[in-house]
């Protein structure tokens, strides 16, 4: 399965979960490549941090921020058993390469009005890519959700009703992915048993859920 993580909006935690759920399957057995698909190239950083710091090598990362995604994706996910693409975070012809290139695109959002309806651009390039790719599949996820807020909540029972819905998995805002980005570790290698750590395995699974 080769799942893109796109929004056209900066900020909202793409590379985050692109890494992490990267992670989550690796530590299942999984082959997984992740692709860097954004110019800013905060994937490759992360990895070349942990290579300096000789952290073991998790999965691989490659850059490929080109407009060539759809056609080397698939080859890729041939020796993978899940491709995760990081992407570029404004809309482009490398973002629609890397819709064309997926199975499952995974909207990041944060748990706002505003941020579910600025992603109207995205929608429409959805669309445009059903139209060569009609079993494309399409789904929001609420990222950095403050605990317990009524916005988080009415933000995720509005995108229940949308089209694409929202996940029902959601990934709190923890200070622990934050800490773990710095020092070029992922939230598991801080603390196997923090919420962050099940969050991510509950979102893991039910991506899993929608593999064609």
């Amino acid at each position: 399965m080769i799942v893109a993580l796109l929004n056209q909006k900066g900020g909202v935690g793409k590379t985050t979960l692109a890494l992490h759920l990267a992670d989550q399957w690796a530590r299942q057995g999984k082959r997984i490549t992740l692709i860097d698909a954004d110019p800013q190239g905060s994937a490759l950083d992360w990895s070349e941090q942990r290579a300096r710091r000789c952290f073991d090598r998790l999965f691989g990362v490659i850059g490929l921020a080109r407009d060539t995604l759809h056609r080397e994706a698939p080859e890729l996910a041939r020796h993978s058993d899940h491709v995760v693409i990081d992407g570029p975070p404004r809309v482009a012809a490398s973002l629609r390469s890397a819709l064309l290139a997926a199975d499952l695109a995974l909207i990041p959002a944060l748990p706002s009005p505003f941020d579910g309806w600025a992603s109207a651009e995205m929608l429409a390039l959805i669309a445009e890519a059903r139209v060569f790719r009609p079993a494309l599949r399409a789904r929001f996820v609420l990222n950095r959700c403050p605990a317990r807020t009524v916005i988080a909540r009415e933000t995720a029972e509005s995108l229940a009703e949308h089209d694409p819905p929202a996940l029902a998995a959601r990934i709190g805002q923890r200070i622990i992915f934050a800490e773990a980005a710095q020092t070029g570790q992922l939230v598991f290698e801080r603390d196997d048993g923090s919420l962050a750590t099940r969050e991510i395995a509950t979102l893991a699974s039910e991506i899993e859920r929608l593999a064609p």
